[in-house]
């Protein structure tokens, strides 16, 4: 890849990872506005990976309070921290198993299509603005039930179809459990940790084994400039959350569906090639 292709694709993963408009169904919509080849699912999680990093730097705190739980579970101790551990480890669940259901039924590649992605954008966006919209704000993160996890867990599931946004569905269905929304969004950015991790490593370890130099050096410098503008994304999408609600985010799901519907329907889907 050039240097040009990775600098868009960590800016385009970066914001779409965490803003509620898809980073997958953006990091394919790339080369299909492009032209570009498709820089494949390999440099996809090397990406994710690099938005994890700044998951982990943000909520740094979260992530050691988390850290000192399961220290204090060794020893016997139940805490907040080990609480919050179980929790995501249980909404994770039901993305490993549907991740390993859609790997069993080599399903992944054909989700990827402008098609796929147009529906996913229009559906959630109608989504998102109904679980803000119609449900009480009331709960915080400490009042998370183990069923609220296992259930926003299979919102996440989800969100494996390109366009749907992990973000964007793990976050409405917290809002549907009346989770004020910077802390549906916390929960959700945490959420990520052990399901990018998982897939981070394993293909970290497939990466290694198989890439070239050129690859891996492309697949480095790709996560740290996403993790770069991935840290900016999450402090400006708090920041946000704190004023305002997310109607900005589904009227750009909307535009966007218009687009690649007319896209697709009126000129074919081919590529632009700029």
């Amino acid at each position: 890849m050039s240097l040009l292709q990775i600098v868009v694709l960590a800016i385009v993963q970066g914001i779409t990872e965490f803003l509620p408009i898809s980073s997958s169904g953006h990091l394919i919509l790339v080369p299909a506005v492009t032209g570009w080849p498709d820089q494949s699912m390999a440099l996809d999680v090397a990406s994710h990976v690099g938005s994890l990093a700044a998951v982990l730097i943000y909520f740094r705190k979260d992530v050691w309070m988390m850290l000192k739980g399961l220290g204090g579970l060794a020893r016997g101790k139940k805490n907040p921290g080990s609480r919050l551990v179980g929790l995501l480890i249980i909404g994770t669940v039901p993305a490993i198993m549907v991740g390993l259901a859609f790997s069993a039924l080599d399903v992944s590649e054909h989700l990827r299509s402008i098609k796929v992605i147009a529906w996913t954008t229009l559906i959630f966006a109608v989504v998102m603005y109904i679980a803000d919209k119609m449900f009480l704000t009331v709960r915080r993160m400490d009042q998370m039930t183990v069923l609220n996890a296992f259930l926003i867990g299979c919102a996440q599931a989800i969100a494996l179809i390109p366009g749907t946004s992990r973000s964007g569905i793990t976050m409405s269905a917290a809002r549907m459990f009346g989770f004020e929304r910077g802390e549906a969004a916390r929960f959700s950015f945490l959420l990520s940790i052990p399901a990018v991790s998982a897939a981070g490593l394993l293909e970290a370890y497939e990466l290694w084994q198989t890439a070239t130099p050129d690859l891996l050096a492309n697949a480095v410098l790709l996560a740290g400039l996403t993790m770069i503008v991935a840290l900016f994304a999450i402090a400006f999408l708090m920041a946000w959350l704190r004023r305002a609600t997310l109607t900005a985010f589904v009227v750009y799901r909307l535009i966007l569906a218009a687009l690649l519907f007319t896209w697709i329907y009126a000129y074919g889907g081919g590529p632009i090639g700029f």
